[in-house]
């Protein structure tokens, strides 16, 4: 686990930002964002207590257009354009939200979620996934395949430092980070179908935690890390562990494994941090035809967000908008000793208490 002096330096980091947006915040209604369509019509949507959404653009037209003192401000006409600008609007966001939300009759531009197409909250250009990054996860695929009887590795050689990169205080035991590329092609949203690939049938899902970039990330210290960080959302990262069909390169395939179409659902909403009291300790469940197959929390991590974040940056530069997962908790069917691996005609439901749920039908290939 992380070094006791990390674990202090990140709690005050983490402490003192979260009271600084209380602050700012003051009593004003808490809020998700989010990407919709009405008829035909894509636009940025401020979602109020799970169950609305408020248009933004005409929401901030009204506003101003009965407030003689107002600002005239333009709305953004995507996700990144609105994480790039969040500092100017988020005054504006607030007002609007806290007004709406404590409406008795909400106004012509809050909508019911229901009757609204939900779409991926935003279109990373990066999209990075840590690997075996949960406690019990990898310590459940090697007892996995020491039950299979799977030829025993070699002892491992003690982690070192990784110039540049990643560089290990004497007294932390853990492995270094481990992240992989997720094409951004495999995105899609919340609610919608995942396809199985054609002859493949060993598709797995993971439940996860997604951090989503705020302004540019390059070289960013670990102390530093909560200042890059907009929010959070969540990502089902399906899997594929039926194999490539031989050995090459001597590792996983992460083409094959990953990477197939609709296999990076992300959403429904993204979290604003200053909303989430700790991305550390939310739970986490994933169910399969209404049957519990993960329920761990984000404590369980080896390496926080602020780690992978500063490891990911000195590999290359984040922009916003873009995403990094923390990974998988235990219960995937890379586990089990008996997998029950997804198939056509399943429901797949993931949850992150507090940010939100995925809920996909498992369908056929095309």
């Amino acid at each position: 686990m992380r070094p006791i002096s990390l674990t202090l330096v990140l709690a005050l980091a983490f402490s003192g930002a979260t009271q600084t947006a209380s602050a700012q915040t003051g009593a004003s209604e808490p809020y998700k964002l989010g990407t919709f369509r009405q008829q035909g019509r894509t636009f940025v949507g401020v979602v109020l207590r799970d169950i609305r959404v408020m248009d933004l653009a005409k929401a901030n037209a009204a506003y101003e257009g009965r407030t003689a003192s107002a600002k005239k401000l333009t709305m953004p006409g995507d996700m990144i354009e609105l994480i790039n600008r969040y500092e100017e609007l988020k005054p504006r966001l607030s007002a609007l939200a806290t007004e709406a939300a404590r409406a008795a009759n909400p106004p012509a531009y809050v909508l019911e979620l229901s009757a609204l197409d939900t779409l991926p909250p935003v279109r990373p250009s990066i999209i990075l996934n840590a690997g075996a990054n949960y406690t019990e996860h990898a310590q459940g695929i090697e007892a996995q395949a020491r039950r299979a009887g799977q030829a025993a590795a070699p002892p491992p050689r003690p982690s070192v430092s990784a110039p540049g990169l990643w560089e290990r205080r004497a007294d932390d035991t853990r492995d270094n980070p481990y992240l992989f590329l997720k094409s951004p092609t495999t995105v899609i949203g919340a609610f919608d179908p995942i396809r199985m690939p054609r002859g493949r049938d060993r598709i797995d899902f993971e439940c996860e935690l997604d951090v989503v970039i705020g302004k540019t990330a390059d070289h960013v210290p670990i102390d530093r890390a909560l200042d890059h960080i907009f929010g959070y959302t969540i990502q089902i990262d399906v899997s594929d562990r039926g194999g490539r069909g031989d050995s090459k390169m001597g590792g996983p395939d992460w083409l094959v494994g990953k990477n197939h179409d609709t296999f990076g659902p992300i959403g429904p909403f993204i979290v604003p941090k200053e909303f989430v009291a700790d991305p550390h300790n939310v739970r986490q469940t994933f169910t399969l035809n209404g049957q519990v197959m993960q329920d761990s929390n984000t404590s369980r991590m080896t390496h926080n967000f602020f780690e992978l974040l500063h490891f990911s940056s000195n590999n290359l530069t984040l922009s916003p908008g873009d995403l990094i997962s923390a990974g998988s908790p235990a219960g995937t069917n890379i586990e089990r000793a008996e997998p029950r691996w997804m198939r056509a005609g399943d429901n797949a439901v993931c949850t992150l208490e507090g940010i939100g749920t995925q809920k996909h039908a498992v369908v056929a290939a095309k």
